[in-house]
C-alpha cells in the first residue's frame, strides 16, 4: 500500500529508526496530507501490525513501511486539525497494547519560561523542567523537559518503551530544552534521558536534573513523584516565623546525620517518619530551637555524607519518599523545631549519571581543565558564568525552601566557591579578568542566591561556610556584602578547640585563644559550630580531645557548652556532643546510646537540656548576639587563674547574666569579679551541680554585690568557683522607684535543679 511517507528521504527514515534523528514531529504524528486528509505514522520497534483507531471506533490497518517497525497509514477524508486517535498493535508475542501517540501533543513550556531560563531568572524551573504529570489536551501524562543544547538528540527510555531509545526522541526548542508530553505515564514510573551528541556522537542515559525522586542507590534511574497533595499542618509555624527580626531570636541546632543518629536493631536505617516520631521529641524535649540535616539531596556514595550530590531536587530514598520527608519537617514544625537543609552548591560528582559531561559538553561544570575540577575532592564545579547553571542552583534552592518547608539552607564549602586559587598552587589556576584571585561569577550567583531566597521565603535564613576573613559575607548585597544571614565562626572554633586541648597547667599561656574572639565577634553575624567535621578523620569525639580522667573531661564539656551558649552568636552542635559520645562519628554506625545507662553521659544531657532552656528564656543570652552593646567584659585578663568573666545584655539594659568560667581543675573560693549594679543576684546555672554529674561546688542563694570596688567596678561579689566549670548568675530586678519593698517572684529562665537519677537508666536516654 503506498502511503505519504514515500516521498520522504531515506536517510531521515534511517536516522529515525536508527535513533538518530532530532527532529521525531517532522515524520511521526499526524500530518495533513496535500490534497486533504491526513497521514498517521508511528514508531514501535517491537510490533508487528498496527491500527489506527479513530475517536469514532474505526480502525485502520497500518503499513510497516520500515522493517524496523515504522507503520503509517493515509485516511484522506479526515482532518489533522484536532484529530484524536490512539494506537493499537500487536507484539512479537502476540499481545495486544493500545497507547495515545505522544506525537500528536503541541509542547507545553511556554515562550516566556524558555527566555527566562535562557536568562537564568526562571526561579521555579522546577516547575516546567523535569518531569511532571498533568492533564494535557484532555488526557492525563507525564511532560519531560530537560535542558541539553548541544545534544543531536534526546530520547525518554523507561519500562513503559523497553529502555529502547529509538521510542520516545524529543522536541527541540529554543535555548536548547527538549520536550515530550508522554499520555499515559503515572507516578512511580522510572526514567532516564538518553542523550546523542553532536559531539562526535557520544551517548550516554543520565538521570534526570530535576528529577524529584531516584531509584535507592547502587540504582540511579530517575522516578516519577508527584510532590503536590501533602496536606501540610504547620501554616502557624510559617507565619510566625516571617514575625520579628531572625538575628534577635534564639538559635540552637543539633546538627544530624539521619543515618547515623539511630539505627533500628538490625542495623537498617530509620525512615524519614521514624526520625519524625523518635528525633523530633528527642531535640524537642533536648531544647534544640532548629534540626539541621547534613543533605539529605539525593547522592550515590554513603561515604561522601550526602555531600557529593547528583539529584538537586530529590530527598534521596535512603529515607523514605519526598512526602514522607515532608511529615517529618511537618512534624518538628508542630514541635516548634525548625529544620535547616546542608545544601552544596560548589561542586558536583563525576558519576556518569549525573550531571558530569551532560550533553556531550562540559555543560553545569567549567570547560577549562584548571576551572572544571576541584582538587581536594575529585568533583567538577559548576561553571556560575552560565545563566543557567545559576538558574538551575537558586531553583533548587527555592525547591526546599518552598515545597518542603524548609526554613534554612546552609552553604557548603563557601571559600572554595569565591577563591579561584582555592587549594591550588602557582599555575593551576586561571586568574579573574582584572587579573584578581576572587571567582567574579561565583560571587555574583551567591549575591542572586541570597536576594532570591530572601525576598521568596520570608523568614528563611542563609547560613555561610566561610574559613577565611572574607569581608561582609553576611552583610546585605546593597552594601556589598554576600548577603547571607550567618556565616560559621570558624575561627572561634579552632581557636577554642585549640584551647581545650592544652593542659590547664598551661592553659595561662594561650588565655588569648578565648579573648581574640571578642575582637571580632561582631564583624559578621556568627553562628558558633561544633559540627561533623570537629569529630571525623582521625580527630576524636569532641571529649576525646580533652586532657584529664574521666570526670575532668566531663566537666571540660559542660564548661564548653556552657561558655559556648553565653557567648555572642548563635549555636550549632553535632549529634552525640549533648551526651559525650566517645568515639569518633562514623557514617556507618548509630551513635553510642548504650552510653546511657552511665549518671555520667545522663548527667551531661541534663545539662544540655537545661542549658537550651535557660538560654531560650533569656534574651540576654541573644537578642543581641551581633550588637557590641549585648557584651561586656568583667574580667578578660586574669590569665593565671585561666578565668573568664562578663555579662550578656538583653535590649533592655537590667536584664543581663553575669557569667564566670574557670579552666582549671581547682575549685577557686572568694573570687570576686566587678558586676554593672549593686543588689541580689541568684545562680541561675551552675555546671558542676550534681545532677549533671559535678561534685557540688556552689554559692549560696541570694549573692549579694555590695558596693566594693573591683578592677574598675564600682560594685562587686564574691564566689566560689567550681573546678572547670561555670557558674551563670541573674541579678533580681529592681524595685519600681517609688514603691514600698515587695516579693520579688523567681526570675524567669531559672532551672529549678533536678534531684541525681537513682535508677542508672534514668534520665533522656534519646
Amino acid at each position: 500500500m503506498s502511503t505519504s511517507m514515500d516521498d520522504l528521504h531515506p536517510a531521515a527514515l534511517a536516522a529515525l529508526v536508527e535513533g538518530r534523528h532530532g527532529s521525531p514531529f517532522d515524520i511521526l504524528g499526524a500530518h495533513a496530507l496535500g490534497d486533504g486528509g491526513v497521514s498517521l505514522r508511528a514508531f514501535r520497534p517491537w510490533a508487528t501490525a498496527m491500527r489506527a483507531v479513530l475517536a469514532d471506533g474505526t480502525r485502520h490497518e497500518m503499513t510497516k513501511i520500515h522493517p524496523n517497525g515504522l507503520f503509517a497509514v493515509d485516511l484522506p477524508d479526515v482532518a489533522a486539525d484536532g484529530l484524536a486517535y490512539l494506537y493499537e498493535l500487536t507484539d512479537f508475542d502476540g499481545d495486544t497494547h493500545t497507547y495515545d501517540d505522544p506525537y500528536r501533543f503541541a509542547p507545553l513550556m511556554t515562550d516566556f519560561d524558555r527566555h527566562l531560563w535562557g536568562e537564568g531568572t526562571l526561579l521555579y524551573a522546577y516547575q516546567s523542567l523535569g518531569a511532571h504529570t498533568v492533564t494535557h489536551q484532555g488526557v492525563t501524562g507525564v511532560n519531560f523537559v530537560v535542558w541539553a543544547p548541544n545534544a543531536e538528540r534526546v530520547s525518554v527510555i523507561g519500562n513503559f518503551n523497553r529502555w529502547d531509545e529509538r521510542v520516545h526522541p524529543m522536541r527541540l526548542r529554543s535555548g536548547g530544552l527538549w520536550e515530550l508530553f508522554i499520555p499515559g505515564l503515572a507516578h512511580g514510573e522510572t526514567y532516564r534521558y538518553d542523550i546523542r551528541s553532536h559531539n562526535h556522537g557520544w551517548r550516554f542515559a543520565k538521570s534526570d536534573p530535576f528529577a524529584f525522586w531516584t531509584e535507592m542507590r547502587p540504582a540511579n534511574a530517575s522516578v516519577i513523584y508527584d510532590i503536590g497533595g501533602y496536606e501540610w499542618g504547620d501554616r502557624d509555624w510559617l507565619e510566625s516565623r516571617e514575625q520579628g527580626d531572625v538575628l534577635k531570636k534564639p538559635m540552637s541546632t543539633y546538627e544530624v546525620h539521619p543515618g547515623s543518629w539511630r539505627r533500628k536493631d538490625d542495623g537498617t536505617w530509620l525512615t524519614y517518619r521514624e526520625l519524625a516520631d523518635e528525633l523530633v521529641p528527642y531535640v524537642q524535649e533536648l531544647g534544640f530551637t532548629h534540626i539541621e540535616l547534613m543533605p539529605i539531596t539525593e547522592h550515590p556514595f554513603d561515604g561522601s555524607w550526602g555531600y557529593q550530590v547528583t539529584g538537586y531536587f530529590a530527598a534521596t530514598s535512603r529515607f523514605g519518599t519526598p512526602h514522607d520527608l515532608m511529615h517529618f519537617i511537618d512534624k518538628a514544625h508542630q514541635a516548634g523545631i525548625g529544620v535547616i537543609l546542608d545544601w552544596v552548591p560548589a561542586h558536583f560528582p563525576k558519576d556518569g549519571h549525573g550531571l558530569n559531561f551532560f550533553d556531550g559538553t562540559h555543560l553545569y561544570e567549567h570547560d577549562h581543565a584548571l576551572q572544571r575540577e576541584h582538587p581536594d575532592w575529585g568533583t567538577l564545579i559548576f561553571n556560575f558564568g552560565r545563566n543557567e547553571v545559576r538558574n538551575f542552583l537558586v531553583a533548587s534552592a527555592l525547591f526546599w525552601l518552598k515545597e518542603f518547608h524548609i526554613d534554612g539552607l546552609r552553604v557548603d564549602a563557601v571559600s572554595s566557591m569565591i577563591y579561584l586559587d582555592f587549594s591550588r598552587s602557582h599555575g593551576q589556576w586561571i586568574p579573574n579578568k582584572f587579573g584578581g584571585r576572587e571567582n567574579l561569577e561565583a560571587i555574583q550567583f551567591l549575591r542572586e542566591f541570597n536576594e532570591v531566597v530572601h525576598r521568596e521565603a520570608p523568614g528563611a535564613v542563609t547560613i555561610a561556610e566561610e574559613s577565611t576573613s572574607w569581608p561582609m559575607v553576611s552583610r546585605p548585597t546593597y552594601v556589598g556584602g554576600l548577603g547571607f544571614t550567618f556565616k560559621w565562626n570558624m575561627g572561634w572554633m579552632h581557636d577554642t578547640l585549640e584551647y581545650l586541648k592544652t593542659s590547664p597547667v598551661y592553659r595561662r599561656w594561650k588565655h588569648n585563644k578565648l579573648t581574640f574572639s571578642l575582637m571580632y565577634a561582631f564583624s559578621e553575624n556568627f553562628v558558633l559550630s561544633l559540627s561533623h567535621d570537629e569529630v571525623v578523620h582521625l580527630k576524636g569525639a569532641l571529649i576525646e580531645k580533652v586532657p584529664g580522667d574521666w570526670w575532668q573531661k566531663f566537666a571540660t564539656m559542660r564548661l564548653l557548652f556552657g561558655y559556648m551558649w553565653a557567648h555572642p552568636g548563635k549555636k550549632l552542635l553535632f549529634m552525640g556532643g549533648e551526651f559525650g559520645q566517645w568515639r569518633e562519628w562514623s557514617e556507618a554506625r548509630q551513635l553510642d546510646w548504650h552510653l546511657m545507662v552511665w549518671e555520667t553521659h545522663q548527667g551531661m544531657q541534663r545539662w544540655m537540656r537545661d542549658l537550651n532552656a535557660f538560654y531560650k528564656a533569656n534574651p540576654s543570652l541573644w537578642e543581641l548576639d551581633f550588637d557590641g552593646a549585648g557584651f561586656q567584659w568583667l574580667n578578660a585578663d586574669d590569665a593565671d587563674n585561666s578565668v573568664y568573666s562578663f555579662v550578656r545584655y538583653a535590649q533592655n539594659r537590667d536584664d543581663f547574666v553575669v557569667v564566670v568560667c574557670n579552666f582549671t581543675p581547682v575549685p577557686r573560693p572568694n573570687y570576686r569579679i566587678g558586676v554593672p549594679r549593686a543588689g541580689t543576684y541568684r545562680e541561675a546555672l551552675n555546671s558542676d551541680a550534681i545532677p549533671y554529674g559535678g561534685g557540688n561546688v556552689t554559692n549560696p542563694d541570694p549573692i549579694e554585690a555590695g558596693e566594693y570596688r573591683h578592677l574598675w567596678w564600682d560594685t562587686s561579689l564574691t564566689l566560689t568557683l567550681p573546678p572547670l566549670g561555670v557558674v551563670i548568675l541573674k541579678p533580681d530586678m529592681p524595685e519600681p522607684a517609688g514603691l514600698d519593698t515587695i516579693e520579688l517572684p523567681r526570675p524567669a529562665g531559672i532551672i529549678d535543679l533536678p534531684a541525681p537519677a537513682q535508677d542508672a537508666n534514668a534520665g533522656l536516654v534519646g
